[in-house]
């Protein structure tokens, strides 16, 4: 780029000397790239799923961009009356300083009540259940933590939260935040983090495993490729995501398609769960559900305000607050979801290979959305709360 606009300002001296009108337009710049909130930091630890685009935070003359609380409510019909005060847990790495700030930012921005420490509905602590020490402060998971209130406070705006901050990302820190969680009365725990599945990351499944305790997690942001622990546990309810649209012509007066990015695919360890009936992958398939996972409008100060994001780490807490609005959180359990597949708006549309063909997987349903099951959006997305 540099060089281009080297033979611009040359082109232009050269015009002027010689006292003839140029018409020379500056070198366009380049369309700000989304880049992830947490760089990959290699095999040994758990990444977030959310990206950005630098430079994107916006007042509020126009309004937030990317979809709100309202649209949201709308989009996947939610009732209009307030739901009981479940515990949602959060189990996120490193502190979040400014996150009871930006969650009453989003919440006073959309008219959802209040969510503070005082009122007694939010709640962070350290992996061992105790508000101090906090670990020490991360921008991009911080980010995280903040779509993850926002989204959980979308779907439930009643629910209580309890964010559990881990020392690390690595797997027995998160590990920890799960069973912390549990501990402090969380009836649904989210988990908008991920890791290629492995033995590693295995030897820790039993954390997200709790008897009446509903466990979600973010399928990944790479679209069909590796099953994503932990979202690959078969006690997990592995979310997908969609990118949603306005469709005034359709009765639902939205639309969706599978995310270009969204994760699946087939497990390498984990066995086939009875109640998945898929035949193309021999053991546990990802994804189970979907909701959105593009252009969502969270308030983030350290990106100076209104900033929209992107990833399975939206799609899943908001799914998490759909399970704690629904008053069955902790029997809403992967098995239930596959029957009541019949409650779920199905996506028929869209592919996670990144072409949108789905010549990644042979046209197959583990990378094409289409009617009935398919990996990318699972049984489909939440119409209300009837399949919770």
């Amino acid at each position: 780029m540099s060089t281009v606009n080297t033979l611009i300002r040359a082109l232009t001296s050269v015009c002027a000397a010689a006292a003839i009108g140029c018409a020379v337009a500056p070198a366009a710049s380049a369309a700000p790239v989304p880049r992830p909130a947490c760089p990959d930091t290699g095999p040994d630890v758990l990444r977030c799923l959310t990206t950005y685009t630098p430079g994107a935070a916006r007042t509020l003359v126009d309004g937030p961009a990317g979809w709100g609380a309202g649209d949201l409510a709308s989009a996947y019909r939610l009732p209009g009356q307030p739901g009981p005060d479940t515990v949602v847990g959060i189990s996120i790495a490193y502190d979040a300083p400014s996150l009871e700030a930006d969650l009453a930012a989003y919440r006073t921005q959309y008219g959802l009540p209040p969510c503070t420490t005082a009122n007694g509905c939010f709640r962070k602590v350290n992996q061992q259940g105790t508000p101090a020490p906090l670990p020490p402060e991360d921008s991009g998971w911080a980010m995280e933590s903040t779509l993850d209130v926002s989204m959980v406070s979308a779907a439930c705006p009643s629910c209580r939260i309890v964010v559990v901050e881990g020392h690390s990302p690595g797997f027995a820190d998160l590990a920890e935040t799960e069973d912390t969680a549990v501990l402090l009365g969380a009836k649904v725990v989210s988990n908008s983090y991920g890791a290629r599945e492995g033995s590693t990351p295995l030897a820790f499944a039993s954390h997200y495993q709790h008897p009446g305790v509903t466990v979600v997690a973010s399928s990944g942001d790479t679209g069909f490729t590796a099953a994503s622990y932990p979202a690959v546990v078969a006690s997990t309810i592995a979310v997908g995501g969609t990118s949603l649209a306005r469709d005034p012509d359709s009765p639902r007066g939205w639309t969706e398609s599978a995310w270009r990015r969204g994760g699946s695919g087939c497990s390498a360890y984990i066995a086939k769960p009875a109640w998945q009936a898929d035949t193309h992958c021999a053991k546990r398939t990802v994804a189970d559900i979907a909701a959105v996972a593009e252009d969502i409008a969270i308030h983030f100060a350290d990106a100076g305000g209104w900033i929209s994001v992107n990833g399975t780490s939206a799609s899943a807490p908001f799914v998490a607050g759909l399970a704690g609005r629904s008053g069955h959180a902790g029997a809403v359990q992967p098995a239930g979801l596959y029957a009541k597949a019949g409650s779920f708006t199905d996506v028929t549309t869209g592919s996670n290979d990144r072409t949108g063909t789905g010549q990644k997987c042979g046209g197959d349903y583990l990378c094409l959305a289409g009617p009935g099951y398919d990996a990318p959006t699972g049984v489909g997305v939440p119409d209300g709360l009837a399949g919770f």
